[in-house]
Formats: structure tokens, sequence, C-alpha cells
């Protein structure tokens, strides 16, 4: 079980503005102006051939700058390989360990949480013991029926 968990908290909105701006910054400095460079280079070319290939935009750019990236990709050698999988549920040890160490603060809302779990596994463990004494019952009821096995 991972210890070292970074959880990145975002609060009001000074924390929604700071998320945006990281988007705006990770937008910016992987499309646009790598798109903004191929537009300056298209058009360097363009001047170049005597203007006989038309001159483009920054949207065009990042346009042109998408066609590299996925030309880029198609046509590696090594093909990418995406993984996609449920994660693994804790097993009833780790889950024990985890609420030990909750246990040890002293809010409200996480010890109702402790109880309902600790009902949640009496329930469990009931059950298991009924369906455990019915299946003896009926194991018992076919012997008494059939008394010379």
């Amino acid at each position: 079980m991972k210890k070292n968990l970074n959880v990145i908290q975002i609060r009001g909105i000074k924390g929604l503005i700071i998320l945006g701006m990281a988007l705006c910054c990770l937008f910016v400095g992987f499309i646009v102006f790598p798109g903004w460079l191929a537009m300056h280079l298209w058009n360097f070319l363009s001047l170049i051939c005597n203007n006989a290939i038309p001159s483009i935009g920054i949207i065009q750019g990042v346009l042109l700058w998408g066609i590299i990236i996925a030309s880029y990709f198609i046509f590696k050698k090594e093909k990418i390989v995406v993984c996609v999988k449920s994660p693994k549920g804790l097993s009833e040890e780790e889950l024990k360990t985890v609420f030990a160490d909750i246990k040890k603060k002293d809010d409200k809302i996480v010890q109702a949480m402790l109880k309902a779990r600790e009902t949640e596994l009496q329930i469990q463990e009931l059950e298991q013991e009924k369906t455990e004494i019915q299946t003896n019952e009926q194991q018992s009821d076919e012997i008494n029926k059939h008394p010379n096995l």
C-alpha cells in the first residue's frame, strides 16, 4: 500500500483561478507556442518560395502543429500502448491498518464512519455464520432422510 500519497486540494475561488491559470499555461506551452513557431516557419518558407504558397495565421499554425504531432505518433516505430484497468480493492488487513491510522484522529465524522464499518463487518460475520448453520442443517436433514447411508 502506498503511504506517500500526494493530494491536490482546490479550495475556493482562489484555487479555481490557480487551476485555470495552470491549465492555460499548459495549453499555451504545449499547443499555442509550437503552433506559433510552425506558423512562422511556414511563412518564412512562403517568402523563400516567392509567395508560391500562401501565408497562414495562428489558427492554421496550431492545426499544422497538430498535423506534425499526429504524423509523428502515427509513423513512429514504437507503438503506444494504453492500458486501462480498474484498481484492485484493498484487502481486509490493509483496510484494518488504514482504519487503525484513522482511529488515532479525534474527528466525530471519522468516528461515526468507523463505527459504521465495524457494524458492517459484524453483519457480514453474522450472515456468514447464518449461511454455515443453514448448510449444516441441510446436510444433517439429508443424512436423517437416508439413515441407511
